[in-house]
């Protein structure tokens, strides 16, 4: 019974946005992309922050402190990217993603967490191989639509949340 309350308070929560499914709608074309990049076969790359996305997928505040971040460029192919690791996996390197869910926690101050787990090493021989690795996405309600306002990875070697937004903000100031 108290799931039920838990489920009907964060469906009013966000009830101009429809139903909880679409919470978690900019956070799955984020993820079919990411899951896209790292799969085996030899698509082209899709960036998660291209203008289209950053434009119906992001908040305000987001988008605001991407292009701050992005004048300044990390070492890479395309010289626009302010990052230099795919922020999803947290590294530069991953095998196809899998077991990947997502899970919509209530409406708590008009942000809902979307949680993404996936295995993102099953096909190395690392000890860690089988370790799942955790994003939490953000989102808020802008224009009437949900929208990330922040991706939180955990750091497995401080065991502390890294917000991307404080990540880009940093990078704005050149640290």
């Amino acid at each position: 019974m108290k799931t039920i309350a838990v489920v009907i308070a964060s469906l009013i929560a966000f009830s101009s946005i429809g139903h909880a499914a679409d919470i978690i709608a900019p956070v799955k074309e984020i993820m079919e992309a990411t899951k896209s990049n790292w799969a085996d076969n030899n698509s082209d790359w899709t960036d998660i922050f291209d203008a289209s996305r950053l434009d119906h997928l992001y908040s305000r505040d987001f988008v605001a402190k991407y292009q701050a971040a992005a004048q300044f460029p990390a070492v890479d192919d395309d010289g626009i990217s302010p990052f230099d690791y795919d922020v999803i996996v947290n590294g530069q390197d991953a095998c196809p993603l899998e077991d990947l869910t997502m899970a919509a926690a209530p409406v708590v101050d008009g942000v809902a967490e979307v949680t993404v787990r996936f295995r993102k090493s099953a096909c190395s021989d690392a000890p860690d191989a089988k370790d799942y690795t955790t994003v939490r996405f953000l989102v808020v309600e802008e224009g009437g639509k949900p929208v990330i306002d922040d991706i939180v990875t955990e750091n497995i070697e401080t065991q502390a949340r890294d917000s991307l937004k404080t990540t880009m903000a940093l990078i704005a100031k050149g640290q």
